[in-house]
């Protein structure tokens, strides 16, 4: 199916309209936990829940299509955050300072078509996505700031 160019490029608009926003609004990951209702406001989400772990806190927040977790250190930093949903999160807002190193670092993979998959890394942090239409899921994680003892594949 050929799409037309206006409408090729009204998407390519409203693609990088929103990808400019998303560099001013705040961040969590590297943050403080106080950086968690910023992000709620950012996602047009509502608090559903606080679990306490053995060397960390998780916060849940959840729009109508997406719930994202924030890990959080006991010193109170955001070590990682995973989501899942209906579609991904804005990862600008999720990443906050490290949204450029990511968009800098999945440039410098190959394309792979058809991937449902993808892992991207940079010296500081780690962003992996997953999924298919209707169960989308991720996670981004500073792997220097993982509590000791914590294991990565607890962030879910």
């Amino acid at each position: 199916m050929k799409l037309p160019t206006s409408i090729i490029f009204l998407c390519l608009g409203l693609l990088g309209m929103s990808l400019s926003g998303a560099r001013q609004a705040h961040a969590t990951l590297g943050e403080g936990a106080d950086s968690i209702a910023r992000d709620r406001k950012a996602l047009s989400a509502a608090k559903r829940a606080t679990i306490s772990r053995a060397g960390y806190t998780v916060q849940e927040i959840a729009s109508e299509a997406t719930a994202v977790r924030e890990f959080i250190t006991p010193s109170g930093v955001v070590f990682a955050v995973a989501w899942n949903g209906l579609v991904h999160p804005d990862l600008g807002t999720l990443l906050g300072s490290y949204a450029d190193e990511y968009r800098s670092a999945k440039r410098q993979l190959p394309r792979q078509h058809g991937k449902r998959r993808s892992r991207v890394r940079s010296d500081r942090m780690v962003v992996e996505t997953w999924g298919h239409m209707g169960n989308l899921q991720g996670r981004a994680y500073l792997p220097a700031l993982v509590p000791e003892g914590v294991k990565t594949d607890e962030i879910h």
